[in-house]
């Protein structure tokens, strides 16, 4: 009697903390401790699962007494399990052979991201791939000025000329400069945003640049990078997605970059039916991408944690969407990603 109402009781206890891991929004946990990190894994949780239903199993055969604990800890993976991967499949495991090319529109705006870990990549490989991918805008956390220059200077030889901003908190850690590069074919940006860390202008740890159009046409475009949800930076990082999650209110505006979030860490920051921050929208799940992890580069995409994103507001449709898995061997810790957006109207 004693030993059924223990197995019972670990079975809840178990069954509760899958539960919460699975699914933290339905406790408001999504952006806590352990529970942000557990949720931000689902591939590899699954894969995680899959090996310990096939441990239990071999126990559930050659340990009589421990059946019925590992029948029942069987069935609580299987459904932890499965219901990760609907997730995943529900948000989009991208296309293997790649996004086919689109025919170029005069409105189409093409959008690159890619955290340089500190411009390690290189100037040559990052105007490469911009090239590569006729971008418009390209959004490079971790990249100082004189790279941010450099990419524009081999982008203009190669036909395509940039605008460079950046925003550096300091001179003395890559990490703490983004940049920021916008094709003169979209009109005069001006960065809009405080360099000083923290709001109302900024990001806390990690900068943010901000751009606004100088003759008030076009949109807001916005170069990402909220701090990572280590230990000691729990309370900057939930600052940091409630920041960004107000500049993305209003009519015109597209950012990408590094959120250090999926979008199971921005939920409850949405203000307009299918946004997902403020009043934007994933790229990543209007195109089936939305589950291609962007980090670490070391994982299979599928094991990753997809945290890199390309949103904007409903006046932009999103015509296609990929993470660039040809990097991994760059230098970075993150993938490249893609975009082409097109206005709804």
């Amino acid at each position: 009697m004693l030993n059924r109402l223990l197995r019972t009781l670990f079975l809840g206890a178990t069954a509760a903390l899958l539960l919460v891991f699975g699914w933290p929004q339905l406790f408001g946990l999504q952006n806590t401790w352990v529970a942000a990190h557990a949720v931000s894994l689902r591939g590899l949780a699954v894969a995680g699962s899959a090996l310990l239903i096939g441990v239990l199993l071999v126990l559930l055969v050659a340990i009589r007494p421990l059946r019925p604990l590992a029948g029942g800890l069987i069935v609580l993976l299987l459904l932890f399990g499965i219901g990760n991967a609907g997730l995943l499949v529900t948000r989009g495991l991208g296309d293997p052979a790649g996004t086919p090319a689109l025919a170029e529109t005069t409105d189409a705006v093409t959008v690159l991201s890619w955290n340089t870990l500190g411009d390690e990549p290189g100037a040559a490989a990052i105007a490469r791939l911009a090239l590569d991918q006729n971008a418009d805008v390209v959004t490079l956390p971790e990249t100082t000025e004189a790279t941010g220059e450099a990419v524009a200077e081999a982008m203009r030889a190669g036909g395509r000329p940039m605008w460079v901003h950046t925003l550096a908190f300091d001179q003395i850690s890559k990490a703490r400069s983004t940049t920021l590069l916008i094709s003169p074919d979209l009109g005069d940006y001006s960065v809009s945003n405080e360099a000083g860390s923290g709001p109302p202008g900024n990001t806390n740890v990690l900068p943010t640049v901000v751009a606004a159009p100088v003759d008030g046409n076009g949109p807001t475009i916005i170069a990402v990078h909220a701090v990572a949800p280590i230990r000691f930076e729990m309370s900057n990082w939930r600052s940091d997605l409630d920041w960004l999650a107000e500049q993305c209110a209003g009519e015109n505006v597209i950012m990408a970059g590094d959120f250090n979030a999926t979008v199971d860490h921005l939920s409850g920051r949405e203000t307009s039916a299918g946004a997902v921050l403020g009043d934007c929208r994933d790229a990543g799940l209007a195109t089936g991408a939305g589950a291609v992890g962007t980090w670490p580069t070391f994982a299979p995409a599928l094991l990753g944690s997809p945290i890199d994103h390309v949103l904007a507001t409903a006046n932009w449709q999103v015509r296609s969407m990929r993470v660039i898995e040809s990097e991994d061997d760059a230098g970075s810790d993150h993938r490249p990603i893609v975009a082409t957006l097109t206005p709804t109207s």
